[in-house]
């Protein structure tokens, strides 16, 4: 056991395959391999790629950018040239996976109009059903964060991570425009955490 533990990518080997008994299993149920047996599956593969996309993203507030300051300078490259990067590179997949499978579920279910329009589409108003309004600012909330991710987040940490090579004021302007915006992410993502959390439960 020690053995498996102590390499990462065998215990997610086994972790996702130990899963897939889970999910094949599920397809044994009452209702088979049927339309909501493959929603089931979209939400798991959405809430997965969330939970590893806000996961990065808190890791990112709560710990590293509160924490670099008070790392003394020899030691800053080693989170800046090898953590932060890899990282990142979780962290932009996960978001683009997590918005591409939040989309797909809500296709599925058959309200992604319903949801984008906030309520709008086909005759709803809002305060007639407030589920649309609720996921629907949910799911403009996320959009909102994915685009962050990868039309701003990005592009201005290769810079500061000196994956492009800018000059020193660049490179801070980059950074500090990297972090706001990370900022505008982590307040925007417990509200679209509530629409998300608690919508499945109220309105099904």
């Amino acid at each position: 056991m020690s053995g498996l533990l102590s390499n990462f990518r065998n215990t997610i080997i086994v972790s996702i395959v130990l899963a897939l008994v889970i999910v094949l299993g599920y397809g044994h149920g009452p209702q088979g391999h049927s339309a909501a047996y493959f929603q089931a599956v979209f939400r798991l593969l959405h809430v997965w790629f969330g939970i590893l996309w806000i996961g990065l993203l808190y890791y990112f507030n709560f710990v590293q950018i509160r924490v670099m300051p008070q790392i003394p300078a020899e030691l800053k490259p080693a989170v800046s040239k090898y953590i932060a990067p890899e990282a990142l590179f979780w962290f932009r997949w996960a978001a683009l996976a997590t918005w591409i499978m939040g989309v797909v579920l809500a296709f599925s279910r058959g309200y992604l109009a319903e949801a984008a329009t906030l309520g709008l589409w086909g005759g709803y108003t809002p305060g007639v059903d407030m589920g649309f309004t609720f996921i629907g600012t949910g799911m403009w909330l996320a959009t909102v964060m994915f685009l962050n991710v990868w039309g701003v987040i990005w592009p201005n940490q290769k810079r500061a991570l000196g994956i492009i090579e800018v000059d020193a004021e660049t490179k801070a302007k980059a950074a500090k425009t990297a972090m706001l915006f990370s900022r505008i992410n982590v307040l925007l993502s417990i509200p679209m955490l509530a629409t998300m959390a608690m919508h499945q439960t109220i309105f099904g």
